[in-house]
């Protein structure tokens, strides 16, 4: 039985059984597979099953429809293949074993893996660019008063040119 694993960050290992020809997927409660997050749509897509096929149809969703990574309309979502609506990725499963993996006593099982996608950047990603901090110094470097001291002179000499102009007035 084909069946939708959720992949994202706090629904992770969420599963949803394509059980009937049509399944309808969105945020609102009316849905056959709700998926209660903001950048799914109210009714974002269609999940169709023919026979062993499963055709993935938008619903004119704001965010999109996507399969690895590629927007679509209305395509065949095959196993193992990565849809995402919004924001929210899923892996097509089947209940089959995949084609390559032998049948047999002596065959191992083979596991469910479910991957997380992080929210964000880790500590450990951004410190391989960066310079340790010398707290000894201080880490500060003094300000530059250069500009300060431009604008401190030229308000003097305005003010004594107004000053001289006013007196030139008043003694005339």
């Amino acid at each position: 039985m084909a069946r939708l694993v959720l992949l994202s960050e706090g629904l992770t290992g969420r599963t949803f059984e394509l059980k009937g020809a049509k399944t309808t997927v969105g945020r609102v409660p009316d849905n056959d597979f709700q998926i209660p997050e903001a950048s799914v749509s109210s009714h974002h897509c269609e999940v169709h099953l023919q026979g062993k096929d499963v055709l993935v149809k938008d619903l004119d969703s704001t965010n999109g429809t996507f399969i690895n990574g590629e927007r679509v309309t209305e395509t065949l979502l095959k196993a193992g293949q990565i849809l995402r609506l919004g924001m929210i990725e899923m892996r097509l499963e089947s209940g089959d074993p995949p084609p390559n993996v032998a049948t047999g006593p002596a065959t191992k099982k083979v596991l469910d893996k479910t991957l997380v996608i992080p929210q964000g950047v880790k500590l450990d990603d951004l410190e391989g660019n960066r310079t340790p901090l010398d707290f000894q110094k201080g880490g500060f470097e003094p300000k530059s008063v250069t500009g300060t001291k431009i604008f401190v002179g030229m308000a003097v000499a305005i003010g004594i040119i107004l000053v001289v102009l006013l007196l030139y007035v008043v003694t005339k």
